[in-house]
């Protein structure tokens, strides 16, 4: 047999079959802009990126959250101009990310951006073979609206998103509780709809008779009062209570078929959004029954004196209170002062739900966050 076929080695040969495997493996990143083949992820969830750029020197991908990594990743350059890495897998869910070429920040031209971290930035989405329930899915759909309204707060016109739940427009004799959900620091009102999917989740929680059907209001979290001097090194949201409580629950009330009493109006929000649904919500018990806290509880908080006193006597706290909520990722640097939080409100006898899952301060988390949530508001 040796005598008729010539000898070879199986090296180069398997090498050449585990390359063309790694170029066959994988599929164009759901969050790409239309056609675009790059940003692709491979069934191990490495993800390979690719971006021409033929008179640059040096290119590099840059995450801007815990799942795709926390170092840059130098991409390398072909005969062609085309720079290509390939990273490590990444974690299922939403990740921010920007290119770095020659220095100066960039966005990926291959993927759709999203508004985070003060600027519209790119963004990743890695599916997650575990979890389906924020996929648009065959079910009846809601939609999300979008109202601009004037402010008296803060005498600008402003914007929000409204999601309406699928017999909205068919079901006219019907009226609904309302949501109101925040973003966090560096995003803005369309976050939760685009980011989270908050529109999916509740189709599908609906759907499944999971969820009671209801708005949700999301606004921007960033507001100052009309003609004041913003605060060095504030974040301009100080009027944000306000805007709530005397232009948007009354815009909303008077635009859309709710229920418009405290007993089917909530807040809640992550990050930022967190801290202004404990705020906002504790500090005007007499309009919002429900608080939602994702990854958001601050540190230190005395319950005798913070928020206007509305925890200070448990008794009272757990007769106006339907339904308080906090949740927080493990490996999120809020974890420590959100199960504090927690078992501050276990040890004064207050009524809560506590959501301590895995994850870090990102979307997957608090999709998961409001998957849950929802789940338990506005029931009798």
């Amino acid at each position: 047999m040796h005598g008729k076929f010539p000898r070879f080695s199986a090296l180069p040969l398997l090498s050449v079959l585990i390359s063309a495997a790694l170029a066959d493996d994988g599929r164009p990143a759901p969050s790409n802009v239309a056609g675009r083949e790059f940003p692709r992820i491979h069934d191990d969830l490495r993800i390979t990126f690719r971006v021409k750029a033929p008179d640059a020197q040096n290119v590099q991908v840059v995450p801007r959250n815990d799942g795709l990594g926390h170092a840059p990743f130098d991409m390398q350059r072909d005969a062609s101009g085309t720079w290509t890495v390939t990273t490590p897998p990444a974690q299922p869910g939403f990740h921010y990310y920007e290119l770095i070429v020659d220095g100066m920040h960039c966005n990926d031209p291959n993927s759709e951006t999203y508004f985070g971290w003060g600027q519209e930035t790119s963004g990743l989405e890695v599916p997650d073979a575990k979890l389906d329930f924020y996929d648009a899915k065959d079910v009846p759909h809601g939609e999300v609206r979008i109202r601009w309204y004037p402010s008296n707060v803060t005498g600008t016109i402003r914007r929000a998103y409204v999601y309406t739940p699928p017999d909205y427009d068919s079901n006219l004799k019907q009226r609904y509780p309302v949501l109101y959900l925040q973003h966090g620091a560096g995003e803005n009102e369309r976050g939760w709809s685009t980011q989270g999917r908050a529109g999916f989740i509740l189709d599908n929680l609906i759907a499944a008779g999971k969820a009671r059907p209801m708005i949700i209001v999301m606004e921007c979290g960033y507001a100052t009062q009309a003609g004041s001097v913003p605060t060095p090194g504030g974040r301009g949201n100080e009027a944000f209570g306000a805007l709530v409580v005397r232009d948007l629950v009354p815009m909303i009330d008077a635009h859309y078929r709710t229920l418009s009493d405290r007993q089917h109006r909530a807040i809640a929000g992550l990050s930022m959004g967190a801290g202004q649904a404990l705020q906002v919500g504790l500090g005007n018990l007499d309009l919002f029954a429900s608080v939602g806290v994702f990854s958001g509880a601050g540190r230190n908080l005395d319950l005798k004196t913070s928020f206007g006193g509305a925890l200070a006597d448990a008794a009272t706290a757990n007769s106006r209170l339907n339904l308080l909520w906090i949740g927080c990722g493990t490996e999120d640097r809020l974890f420590a002062s959100s199960q504090a939080f927690h078992e501050a409100l276990t040890g004064a006898g207050i009524r809560h739900v506590w959501f301590g899952g895995p994850g870090s301060h990102e979307w997957q988390v608090w999709r998961k966050h409001l998957h849950e949530f929802v789940q338990l508001l506005f029931n009798p």
